[in-house]
């Protein structure tokens, strides 16, 4: 009979600093051969700072630190809310709309009063996801996904984070913070990310045994 221990999965490090972002991609990435670990894991990472250059290069620069730091694979995203009545805004500065210091409820707030008295045509949005992903030895994915909707007039639903209780989503008549976490999983501009992602990954890790 043999004996021994099955090799040790390969590690991948989903670069944030955001629990409920690394909560929503760790679900949406779990039937992977990967041991998926938080950033907090790996002794001395840290994240640049986002830029306004584009949600792309934001998500490679974490990506990039966190498998320098935890020679990994890492995994990171940058995602926006684009709402076509303010030109796309408040898109790769979403996170920091409003001014620093504010909750996700009061940068909610802010975008309801920004968007008051405009035609309410014009307050349709897209959320949008883009993950990278980085390998110890250089290799570099992007990819994106994006969900469509409205923009509320007002709050709805207790669940997910951001601007989740403002974003209608009308194939399910709901907003995503009134959706079940396994609902928005399966619609959300991260879950059609993470899918993309999915793919790459399993390529990786076909095409080398383990990455």
């Amino acid at each position: 009979m043999a004996t021994g221990s099955s090799p040790a999965r390969a590690r991948l490090v989903i670069a944030t600093l955001n629990p409920d972002k690394a909560g929503e991609l760790a679900a949406l990435l779990g039937d992977l051969p990967l041991e998926v670990v938080g950033l907090a894991t790996i002794p001395g990472a840290a994240l640049p700072p986002e830029g306004d250059e584009s949600y792309a290069a934001n998500a490679l620069a974490k990506a990039r630190a966190a498998a320098r730091a935890s020679n990994s694979l890492a995994l990171a995203d940058d995602s926006g809310l684009e709402v076509d009545a303010l030109g796309g805004r408040p898109g790769v500065r979403s996170a920091r709309y409003g001014g620093s210091g504010l909750s996700d409820a009061d940068r909610c707030a802010a975008l309801i009063a920004e968007l008051k008295g405009m035609p309410s045509e014009r307050w349709t949005a897209r959320f949008r996801c883009v993950v990278a992903l980085v390998s110890p030895d250089g290799r570099e994915e992007v990819v994106e996904g994006v969900v469509e909707g409205i923009i509320t007039e007002a709050v709805r639903g207790t669940g997910g984070f951001g601007y989740d209780p403002v974003f209608f989503y009308p194939p399910l008549g709901r907003t995503f913070a009134e959706l079940d976490p396994a609902a928005k999983n399966r619609v959300s501009h991260r879950a059609r990310a993470a899918a993309a992602a999915r793919e790459v990954l399993k390529r990786w890790v076909s095409a080398a045994g383990r990455p």
